[in-house]
């Protein structure tokens, strides 16, 4: 709960954001992206995301995200259509809210989360694990400047 902690308390909502679905789903959203996969890493973290928006034929707006240009926008269905059930249900469960409620609201976060957690402008980690205060920055609004 560390990292949830952290960013909640840097957002200024400490408690009172700790019940809303947003910063839940936001913080089942670092998880995911930040934990590592199975052999070779395509198995979760950013690697299975960018892998599951490519099946979906979108790894064209997830790499944007990633490069320094401008992030593309994605709506609630292409974000339910790359996701689908699996990681979304688990997203949304974590969040206590509907698939359907996660996918809108991812639709608004992952844009900036994976912006900020690429911040060198490739799918690699960095080597200095997470900068919280990157990520925060994203998330409060803006993309990287290209």
């Amino acid at each position: 709960m560390g990292l949830l902690d952290s960013v909640l308390g840097a957002i200024g909502g400490g408690q009172q954001q700790a019940n809303d679905p947003k910063a839940l789903l936001i913080q089942a959203a670092i998880g995911l992206l930040t934990k590592q996969g199975g052999a070779g890493g395509a198995a979760g973290g950013l690697g299975g995301l960018l892998s599951a928006f490519e099946g979906a034929g979108l790894g064209q707006v997830a790499q944007s995200w990633i490069g320094n240009g401008a992030n593309q926008a994605i709506t609630p269905d292409q974000v339910q259509q790359a996701l689908g059930g699996g990681h979304l249900e688990e997203l949304a469960q974590a969040a206590g809210i509907s698939p359907s409620e996660a996918a809108g609201h991812l639709s608004e976060i992952l844009p900036g989360l994976v912006d900020k957690l690429t911040p060198q402008g490739n799918a690699s980690a960095p080597a200095g694990g997470l900068d919280l205060g990157g990520l925060l920055g994203g998330l409060l609004g803006g993309n990287k400047q290209g």
